[in-house]
Formats: structure tokens, sequence, C-alpha cells
């Protein structure tokens, strides 16, 4: 080989190992989440040219918005924007109430109109120079201004005559962490607790202030950081030390600590003989221990408590009420302006008629009782975040007590973190729900946000699905689902495909082919996993404990309605829980014109029929099938989808960097196979009951259903307590 050849060759293969590097470096992991900043191809001419924070006074909070410009200038503007002192032309400006303002009269927005955490984002004159102001009243307000700014920025959308007001539709946004101390998340899949308990405080994780950062982006301002069958342990000093060193990182984004209380807390940790809360002893022990967390955390949000169910302890141990369980708490942390969130989820010990009704019946009674600090939390339907219920019947019924919705942002009975399943539209269903209860228009998300009831505390919770792994949520598309819940909680009445279209735009593209197509596959995703898990209003057909795959034929465990079979209740003549006035009669507990439209077989939407009624394998369809036929249907359609979704994720190969592209294509070969399992394990049960054949056309299941009972999962992730 001539030297000039040689040459070349080394120069080639040096272009290619640099090529390399350079595709390694650029490599996206999902880290970044929405925040990834695309650069723009083409730099618009309203574009800022500098930054300047109007104020006498930066906060750590103020330091935070502009950090984050700086940050995110840099890389969607190619260069970061100039911060300076003085308003210049094309200045990005921000200023607050709080921060002492330096600008003229008139220019910071009224409390009125934004509340304490709102903004406005203007285009405006200021001294004669054309200006972008986000302004607020408080500086987590302009916090929040310059995530919506940077978000319309980083999507592509214009940036020009901006005349933007937006402000919070509810109080408190929380994310509800499932993590224990020992790092194990309950029904979590994506990893460990992000909270090392273990290293904290000596050592606080750079990744929390990316945690508030993502969560300050898309307007979360809590977090309760652990299970809510709860370990008192995080009550004790040594913890209470690592819990401020978290509330430290948290505090300038806005976001404020919560805990979970174990009501047996006294006894566990200081040997008192009871936990009663009417006992003066224990009033006294949680009024000192939460002046304690208070000296350690001084903006405390408060407690989240889960009592009297699934074994957790409560005050119904000591003959009390969940209200007065509930006011010993508020009382301690009132004085500090804290509150206590308490759970409506509750199933006795002892075995209820239809556990549907249980919330309803413990709860309403109680209304009127709870201290004005205290908030009922309450699973967006009456069972257990199923992949469809009806809405939950408190909603509407409890005018005199805040009711917190609480919704499953991890996805426990749909999919783990494998299965592409859009919670948007799920979530859009259940708010836009109309409880009726004082009319036409008083939908749920009207009560949760207090506009029906004029609430004094509102609120959303979301359990988390946020873990160690590098793309935070166990898959990319999970993802969509915590930036989805935050922008809801935000706006309770946003739209799912608005918001997801917004993610799209910052997670994976901005060219309006790749969004319509990856939009589409997220607005029926959801509706396919129930229809090949539980479709017609079928309910709880998952394996026992881990709550993967389909075991509808299980029927044996230690109360009856921890079973599938409780809730199918299939024989030969039928399936469906009859839930009208022949049955349970759990519809009574909704509002006339809803319960009448539900307890008739002539006007309850298939959705919610099995749900409802318990009906003949021969009944007749809206569509003039058989049920037997249509639940077949059923399956197939969501078998489809999934495929669908396949082929449209294979078309953008080439617009989606190739790990990601990987990752979830190979996710949506184990959603199509598992899909596939639902269906043929599902079926040959059915057919194992109602000695049905097959409708015309549909392909037998591969195996016998000895062989899918006889699978097992005892590893399976996320499992609980």
């Amino acid at each position: 080989m001539g030297l000039k050849n040689f040459i070349t060759h080394i120069a080639a293969a040096f272009c290619l190992l640099a090529s390399s590097l350079f595709q390694q470096a650029v490599a996206e992991d999902g880290y970044e989440l929405w925040l990834r900043y695309e650069k723009l191809e083409q730099v618009p001419k309203s574009a800022p040219r500098s930054v300047v924070a109007a104020c006498s006074d930066l906060s750590p909070t103020l330091d935070a918005a502009l950090s984050e410009i700086l940050r995110a200038s840099a890389s969607i503007l190619g260069t970061p924007l100039k911060q300076g002192d003085r308003i210049s032309r094309h200045a990005l400006v921000l200023t607050s109430e709080a921060c002492g303002a330096t600008l003229p009269n008139g220019t910071l927005p009224n409390a009125d109109e934004v509340g304490t955490e709102g903004y406005v984002l203007q285009s405006t004159l200021i001294n004669g120079k054309p200006v972008t102001l986000i302004a607020a009243q408080s500086d987590i307000g302009v916090l929040y201004g310059v995530f919506d700014y940077l978000r319309r920025m980083s999507s592509g959308e214009a940036i020009a005559d901006l005349d933007v007001i937006s402000r919070p539709k509810t109080q408190l946004r929380l994310l509800n962490h499932w993590d224990n101390l020992d790092r194990h998340v309950e029904r979590g899949y994506s990893g460990q607790s992000i909270w090392d308990w273990h290293r904290l405080p000596g050592y606080v994780d750079p990744r929390y202030t990316d945690y508030a950062r993502a969560n300050a982006s898309i307007g979360i301002n809590g977090t309760s950081l652990t299970n809510v069958n709860s370990d008192a342990t995080v009550l004790t000093p040594h913890y209470l030390e690592k819990v401020a060193a978290i509330a430290d990182v948290l505090r300038p984004y806005g976001i404020k600590v919560y805990l979970t209380a174990r009501f047996s807390a006294p006894i566990e940790l200081d040997g008192l003989a009871t936990a009663d809360p009417l006992d003066p002893a224990v009033q006294t022990w949680w009024q000192a221990k939460t002046d304690e967390i208070y000296d350690y955390v001084p903006d405390f949000g408060g407690f989240l408590v889960k009592a009297n169910s699934e074994g957790q302890p409560g005050p119904q141990d000591y003959g009390r009420s969940h209200a007065e369980g509930a006011n010993m708490l508020a009382k301690a942390v009132a004085p500090h302006g804290g509150v206590v969130m308490w759970r409506a989820f509750v199933y006795s010990a002892e075995e209820p008629e239809d556990r549907v009704r249980q919330a309803y019946t413990e709860f309403v009674p109680l209304d009127g009782q709870f201290a004005e600090n205290v908030l009922v939390q309450v699973k967006n339907g009456p069972l257990d975040f199923q992949p469809r219920e009806p809405f939950h019947p408190l909603f509407g019924a409890m005018p005199e007590t805040p009711l917190m919705i609480e919704l499953q942002i991890t996805k426990e009975y749909l999919g783990f973190s494998t299965h592409l399943a859009y919670l948007g539209t799920l979530w859009e269903e259940v708010l836009a729900a109309d409880t009726k209860t004082k009319g036409d228009g008083t939908t749920v998300a009207s009560v949760v946000d207090g506009e029906t009831y004029d609430y004094a505390y509102t609120g959303m919770a979301g359990v988390s699905n946020i873990g160690t792994d590098r793309n935070w949520a166990g898959s990319i598309f999970d993802q969509a689902n915590w930036y989805a819940f935050g922008r809801l909680a935000w706006n309770p009445d946003a739209s799912a495909e608005d918001i997801a279209r917004e993610w799209v735009k910052q997670t994976f593209s901005r060219k309006p082919e790749v969004v319509d197509e990856i939009t589409d596959m997220m607005m029926k995703s959801r509706e396919a996993v129930v229809d090949y898990m539980t479709p017609l209003g079928l309910t709880h057909l998952m394996g026992t404990g881990h709550h993967y795959g389909p075991a509808p034929w299980v029927d044996d465990l230690g109360r009856a309605d921890w079973t599938p079979y409780y809730y199918h209740k299939a024989t030969r003549g039928g399936i469906g829980f009859d839930r009208t006035e022949t049955g349970s009669d759990a519809v009574d507990q909704y509002a006339g014109p809803v319960a009448q439209e539900w307890a008739s077989l002539e006007t309850v939407p298939d959705s919610l029929l099995l749900w409802f009624h318990h009906v003949p394998w021969d009944y007749e369809m809206q569509d003039g099938s058989t049920l037997w036929q249509s639940l077949v249907a059923h399956y197939a359609r969501g078998i489809t989808t999934v495929a669908e979704m396949q082929s449209e994720w294979a078309s953008l190969k080439g617009e989606i960097d190739s790990e990601r592209f990987n990752q979830v294509t190979d996710y949506l070969n184990i959603q199509h196979e598992e899909a596939q399992w639902w269906r043929d394990a599902s079926i040959a049960y059915w057919q194992s009951i109602n000695q049905l054949p097959l409708p015309a056309g549909e392909a037998p299941p591969p195996h016998d259903l000895d062989y899918y009972k006889s699978l097992s999962f005892p590893n399976a992730p996320g499992q609980g307590e």
C-alpha cells in the first residue's frame, strides 16, 4: 500500500470512528424526558436575544428559572441567551411581585388573574422596547411560566405576539410514590426507588434535581415520598434528616414533600399502649411528632394515610370513624399549614356484599365531619385502577368534604411498562364523566377542581411510575403518562390528544407526519388494552399477587373478592356482575339519571355492560351480534390494534434515534405476544364454561386451558407487599 493510500485509509478509518463516537454521544436513552430541547432547524426572528430578571432579589426559584432558560436556549437556539441586568430589545423579562419587581406600574398581573401559582406570557413593550414578559405574583409562578414558554419554543410553536394567562385549577398536584425504605417499589416497573435512603443525607443524588425540574415543568407541586402501605420508621429522626435533604433539593422548584403516616406509629415507635385517635396521649404523641417533622422540614406538606384497608391499621381498630382518625392528624398539622389526605380506598377484613360499594357506604355518612384541612383521596373508579371502570360514585356525593382524585400513573393492570397504553384517554374519560349530582354538566373534573362545591382545598394525586431506570419510567411511552398527569392536574378539562401531541413534539420530533403517526398510536392504545384484557365491562381478571397476565379461572383465594371469578361470575348460563336492584344494587350509589341509564339493558353502554349486568352468552348486543360473538371480536380487535401500532412505529425508522426506536419496537413485540396470550387464555377459559364454539373464522387457542393455568410468574416485578 502506497503512502498516499495508507494516509487515505487511516483518515477514512478515523472519520468512521469519529462518526461512531459522535453517534454514541448523541444517542438518546430517554433520560432527558420531554426536556430534550431539540435544536430548531431555523431560529425565528422573534426568538429572544437576552434574558433579564427584573427583580431586586433573586430567590433560588428564580435562579432555577434562569438556569433552565440558559440550558434550553443553548440547546434550542444553539447558543445560550445573554444574561443581563438591563432590558434590551427582544429580551426575555422575568419578574414577580414577590421578587421586588423593578418594572413600570401595570406590568405585573393582578392576583385575581393568576393567583399564587399562575403567570402571564406577554409580548409587550417596556420603555419602548419589544420584549417577552414572563410575570407572576410569585417566583414559582415565574418558573412555571418559563417552562410554558420553553415548551412552546421547543415544540416549534410561534412565540411572537404571546398573550397567555394560565393558572392551575387545582391546588395540590402530587405524585404518590409507593416506595419502600429498602428501595423496593410496590407496583413499580422501572427499577428501584430513586430515593437512596441509605446514602442520604450525606450523598444527595443529582438526579433529584432533574426529578424536580421535570415535575415543575408540568406543574406538579408535591410528592409523597413513601408507600401508602407505610413504615413508621420514616418518622424517626434518622430518616427525617434524609427527608429534609430531599426537601432542600425540591424546594426551589415549588415542590413540597409529604409522608405517609402509619396509624399505629405511636405503638411501634414509642411503645404506647394504643393508637386510639381519641386518646389524649396519642393526640399528644402525634402533635409532638408533627412539630418535630416541621423542625426538619419547615414547609412539610402533611400526611397521606391509608387506614383500615388491606390490613393497614386505622381508627376503626378502636371503634372510631375515618373522620375521627383524620381529624386527629389534621389538628397536628393545622398550626403549620399542613393538610391530611385520607384515602377512600378501603375494604374491610370482613368480606362485603360487593366491594365496590364499600367506600361510598363508609364515607358518605361522614360528609361534613372532617376537619377543614382534610381531603378525602378517591380513586378514579370504585374498584382498583382497572383498564376501565365507571367513575367513582363518591364524586359529587360529598359536597362538604374536599375530594381529591387519585390516578395510577404506573400501569399495574395495563401491561406494566412494556405495553403501550397512553392513560391520558382514560383520565379524560373519567374527568369528563357527568355525575349529574347537581344536574347536567356536573363533571368529575368540576367536582375535583372545586367548581361544583367550592371546596377549600382541591387536588389530584398520581401514583408514580418513576424509578432508577435511565428512562425514568420503564419505557419511553410511559413517560407520557407522567407528563399527562401533570398537565391534567393543572387543567382537568384539558384535551388528552392535545397533551399527547405536545409530548410527542418535545420527546420525538416536530415533523407533522411523525407527530400525527405517534399521536394516533397513543390515542387508540388504551382502548386496545381494554379490548384484549377486559372487554365489555369485565374487570379484575389478572393473575394473583403480581397482577401479570390473565387468570379468570382463579376462585380459591382467602376471600372471594380477591378472585377474578367474584367479578365475572361466569356460568353456563351467562356472565357479568349484577349491580342493579336485583343484585348488589351498587348502581344506586350514582345520581338518579346515571343510575337509570346504567341499570337498564336498553341504555347501558356496551363498555360497562358486564360491570353492571349478568347476561346470557347469547344476549343480543346493540350491533345485533351475540355477547359471545362480541366478546371474541373485542379480543381480536385489541390484537389487531397492537399490530397496527407495530406497523405505524416501524414506518418511523430513521425518524427516531436507534436506541429509543429499538426499545419501543421490542416492547411492541412483547405487547403483541401478550395480547395474544390474554385472548387465547381467556377464550380457553370462557369456552370451558359456556361450551360454545368459536364464531366463524376465529382461530382456537393453541393450547388447552390446563396449559394456561400452569403458567407461573413468582418473580414478576412490582409485586405488592
